[in-house]
């Protein structure tokens, strides 16, 4: 295991207004952009070659990460353009970048801890030609899940919802085969789940298979604006950076007051300002006297735009 493909090229759409600024990769959490968090933990992990594939603000991604020299890893590029080409035809436009039969595919939008020597391990064991590494579904009625037999081979995938009751979770790490890919055709988008791996399942019973990780593997989302929030806070608190962070070239008045709030790169506060449980991304300049609370900060040509930050 010594090269991976991340998966960075979603648009994050329930990320939104956030990922209008960012790719979500790149968003800070804790102060730390999130492909740089997985990067440096697939290297403690033994990665050392790494294709990111890119589409929706590219230039946000490759802007932090370089050619991953800082951080351990080469880092190569696989671009999608016109259009992003999903879960398998991504993968699929990526293959000539990538050595060997299995491969590593890992989300650029989660973050987890889970041993990758051990879902490599089981992938090889079992024969299987995609292993999916999976924690109990706790949150059904918020996330569909993955249905498995006895035998750890994945039957289905289910919506969330009752039925998603007692399925797992995949928590975007997975071995697979290059034969998975390999036929799709290059260029066209294509997606794994509810796509070519039911395919494989349908066709090839036992083919696809789950890798239950112990019960002490942690797993992040940041698929809303309130899973980054509750993220970022978390690792703050882990990092013992306190209840808030502030990025590079932020300048903050003495006389304002910002309270559990997250400041991205190149912020600006006023004197007088209140700033209290936000998000304030890149290049927002707040006037004077303003006041905000629970808010996402964007900037624009005419200031800055104000959407709500629900948090419960």
């Amino acid at each position: 295991m010594t090269n991976a493909l991340l998966l960075t090229a979603g648009l994050g759409t329930r990320l939104r207004p956030l990922s209008d600024v960012r790719a979500k990769p790149a968003v800070p959490v804790a102060g730390e952009p999130l492909v740089r968090r997985t990067l440096g933990w697939l290297a403690s992990q033994g990665v050392r070659d790494v294709v990111l594939n890119l589409h929706h603000r590219p230039d946000t991604i490759t802007a932090v990460v370089g050619d991953g020299a800082d951080i351990g890893v080469r880092v190569r590029y696989s671009w999608e353009q016109p259009r992003v080409l999903g879960s398998a035809g991504g993968p699929r436009r990526a293959l000539p970048l990538l050595d060997g039969e299995t491969l590593l595919i890992v989300n650029g939008d989660t973050m987890t801890d889970v041993n990758l020597a051990d879902v490599e391990t089981a992938h090889e064991r079992s024969g299987a030609a995609v292993t999916l590494a999976l924690v109990p579904n706790t949150d059904y009625e918020r996330y569909g899940g993955v249905v498995l037999d006895r035998d750890q081979s994945v039957t289905g995938f289910v919506s969330r919802g009752p039925a998603a009751a007692g399925s797992y979770h995949f928590i975007g790490v997975q071995f697979a085969n290059r034969a998975v890919f390999q036929p799709l055709e290059a260029g066209v988008p294509a997606q794994t789940i509810g796509g070519v791996y039911d395919e494989w399942i349908w066709t090839r019973p036992g083919s696809v298979r789950g890798f239950v990780a112990p019960a002490d593997t942690t797993f992040w989302d940041i698929g809303t604006p309130a899973d980054y929030w509750r993220t970022s806070q978390a690792f703050a608190a882990r990092e013992r950076r306190g209840a808030g962070t502030t990025g590079r070239a932020c300048i903050v008045h003495p006389f304002a007051r910002v309270t559990r709030s997250i400041l991205w790169d190149d912020v600006q506060i006023g004197p007088d300002v209140a700033i209290d449980e936000c998000v304030v991304t890149d290049g927002v300049r707040v006037p004077g006297r303003a006041s905000y609370r629970r808010s996402i900060l964007v900037a624009t040509a005419d200031g800055v735009i104000a959407s709500p930050l629900t948090l419960d």
